[in-house]
């Protein structure tokens, strides 16, 4: 397997025929389209997936959220996995924590919201 391998990666051809071989640039191109899939799609989806993650381990109760499905509502109780979220009076419903829809507004606007609510509470 080996004897086939080397030979293939040097460039040289693997059984003496001319014209077959040139391996390690294939190998090398292949290489560097994994480090820009890596780069360009896979890294910035992770970020954004953990940023998700953390907005909503930070919710509390009080805090209005959009549901997926678009419900609107303000958060009375926090469980392990779940939110419940009152959406009319003495209307509330439980979702699972992964059915609070964040886009990139949302995230924005809620770090602002902290931002200035903790000004006013330090005031």
């Amino acid at each position: 397997m080996l004897n086939i391998l080397f030979p293939l990666l040097d460039g040289a051809p693997a059984t003496g025929q001319p014209g077959v071989g040139g391996g390690s640039s294939m190998l090398i191109f292949i290489l560097l389209m994994i480090l820009i899939f890596y780069f360009f799609m896979i890294r910035p989806q992770q970020k954004k997936q953990k940023k998700i993650e953390e907005a909503r381990n930070s919710l509390q109760k009080g805090d209005k959220v959009v549901t997926i499905g678009g419900i609107h509502g303000k958060i009375t109780d926090i469980k392990d996995n779940t939110f419940t979220i009152e959406i009319a009076h003495d209307v509330r419903i439980e979702v699972d924590k992964a059915a609070i829809s964040f886009n990139e507004a949302t995230l924005n606007q809620s770090k602002s919201d902290n931002k200035a609510e903790e000004k006013k509470e330090n005031e």
